[in-house]
């Protein structure tokens, strides 16, 4: 099972075009990791976490459905959308408002908002053929994609119930992953063909890529401006990455064949996923730098 905001939330969308290299060597940052998984399930992957530590994230049962689910000390909440085939939770702020996306009996998926034990759809704008949400604030604005009526992929803002479609210029399709509490927005884009980051700061886009990477992929950022990332190799296998404090740092768990940052909180702690071996089962972590 392949989880991830880019590769796997319900795009629909082949990468495998993708060009990939190396990242330039990146500065030194310590990062202490640690597994995280749901008891019983065949993979885990964690997708948000917010200022108290509470994670969601999806998990495969052992009939390679997925599940949303929410981590909060030890207790594991299976989160699942009434009359879906399969759900995943991608994000959760500090009032505990979950955002995720929900595949039905077609494979299409729609985005929702779960808070107070109720899901609300966020289908996109009108004539949206398919949506997913990604990313939420403190504040309750939302953030994600929608695939328009000739299959063109929109990153979407949506506050109260107004939305606006966010598409870097320039860009085949455009994703937004993530919204801080100050309203930046981390987003990612296909042009040609190499996958790219942007940053929106309510006005303008601003490239953001790994350095030296060909494909960079924004997944989350904090407060602070911290953004976390997937990218690839030049070999295909997957990495993280960590904008803080001006510098780009690169991570990888321990001994792994291929690792995903998805989100961060404020108070320095990432979440993601990884695999022991190339193509494996994804396994969950979180990690402190």
């Amino acid at each position: 099972m392949r989880t991830c905001k880019s590769l796997l939330l319900v795009l629909g969308i082949v990468l495998g075009f993708m060009l990939a290299a190396t990242a330039a060597h990146a500065p030194s940052l310590t990062f202490k990791f640690t597994k995280v998984n749901v008891p019983g399930a065949i993979a885990t992957a964690l997708g948000g976490v917010n200022n108290s530590g509470v994670m969601v994230g999806q998990y495969g049962d052992k009939k390679s459905v997925l599940h949303c689910f929410m981590l909060r000390g030890g207790k594991v909440t299976t989160i699942d959308h009434p009359k879906t085939a399969s759900d995943s939770c991608v994000h959760i702020n500090s009032a505990g408002a979950i955002v995720g996306y929900a595949f039905n009996s077609a494979s299409v998926p729609t985005g929702f908002l779960y808070q107070s034990g109720k899901f609300t759809d966020i289908p996109g704008p009108s004539g949206a053929t398919a949506s997913a949400a990604y990313g939420i604030n403190d504040s309750g604005v939302i953030v994600g994609y929608y695939r328009d009526s000739k299959g063109t992929y929109h990153g979407f803002l949506l506050k109260g119930k107004r939305y606006k479609t966010l598409d870097v210029p320039g860009s085949l399709f455009t994703v937004a992953t993530g919204i801080n509490n100050t309203g930046d927005v981390v987003l990612f884009w296909i042009k040609s063909t190499a996958v790219e980051a942007a940053l929106y700061n309510g006005k303008t886009y601003k490239t953001i890529n790994v350095p030296g990477a060909a494909n960079s992929e924004a997944t989350d950022i904090n407060s602070a401006g911290d953004i976390v990332y997937e990218w690839l190799d030049s070999g295909g296998v997957s990495h993280g990455a960590l904008f803080h404090a001006g510098k780009y740092y690169t991570f990888n768990y321990p001994k792994s064949a291929g690792t995903s940052g998805l989100g961060v909180n404020d108070h320095n702690l990432l979440v993601g996923f990884y695999q022991t071996t190339k193509n494996g089962l994804d396994q969950g972590f979180k990690a402190t730098y």
